[in-house]
C-alpha cells in the first residue's frame, strides 16, 4: 500500500467536503424532510390536521361502497408515491453535480421520456374527447342494452375514460371510449 498516495488524498478529500458535501447533506436533509411532510399531509395527522387521505375517506366513508373505498385508497397510495418519488428525484438531480457529474444529457432523456409520454397522452384524451360526446349526445345511459362492436350487453358504468358492459354471461367488457365506433342501443330498461 503507499500510504504517501493515502495521506496526500486527505488535502483533497477534506477541501471537497468542506465545499460540497454540507451542501448534499443539506439537499438530502431537505428531501427527507420534505417526503415526511408529504407523506404526513397524504396519510397521517400532520401538525394535529387529519392526512388527506383519510381526510377523504371520512368524508365518503358513509357514502360509497367498499369497492369506491378501496379505490379512494389507491388513489391516495398511488398520490402519495408520485410525490415521493418526485421529491427524490428531484434531490438525486441536485446532488449529482455535486460529484461533478453533468446532468444535462439525464434532463434531455427525461426530455425524450416526457415526448414519450405526451405522445401517449394522446390515447387518453382521445377517450376523454369521445367520453364527452357519448354523455352530451345522448348515446347510451348506464342500464341500457347496448351492442358495442361484437359486445352486446347491459352498461354498467360510462366514465369519460372507458365503458363498462355487462354480458349475458355477468362478464364485465371494458371498452376505451376512443375504439367506440358504432353503438347499437337495443332498448332501455
Amino acid at each position: 500500500m503507499n500510504f504517501e498516495a493515502i495521506q496526500s488524498a486527505y488535502p483533497t478529500l477534506f477541501a471537497w467536503i468542506a465545499q460540497h458535501g454540507a451542501r448534499v447533506l443539506l439537499i438530502l436533509f431537505v428531501a427527507v424532510v420534505l417526503d415526511l411532510f408529504l407523506r404526513g399531509l397524504v396519510y397521517k395527522k400532520s401538525f394535529g390536521i387529519p392526512g388527506l387521505g383519510s381526510r377523504i375517506k371520512k368524508h365518503y366513508e358513509e357514502k360509497i361502497g367498499e369497492e369506491q373505498q378501496k379505490r379512494v385508497t389507491t388513489i391516495v397510495s398511488v398520490v402519495g408515491g408520485v410525490l415521493s418519488f418526485s421529491v427524490f428525484v428531484v434531490a438525486l438531480l441536485m446532488v449529482l453535480p455535486e460529484f461533478g457529474v453533468n446532468i444535462a444529457p439525464i434532463l434531455a432523456g427525461v426530455g425524450l421520456a416526457g415526448l414519450a409520454v405526451g405522445m401517449a397522452a394522446k390515447d387518453v384524451l382521445t377517450d376523454f374527447i369521445a367520453g364527452l360526446f357519448i354523455l352530451i349526445e345522448d348515446q347510451f345511459n348506464i342500464g341500457d342494452r347496448v351492442k358495442i362492436a361484437d359486445l352486446e350487453g347491459i352498461v354498467k358504468e360510462i366514465t369519460l375514460r372507458r365503458t363498462v358492459i355487462e354480458g349475458g354471461d355477468g362478464v364485465l367488457h371494458l371498452i376505451p371510449n376512443r375504439e367506440i365506433k358504432v353503438v347499437t342501443r337495443i332498448k332501455k330498461i
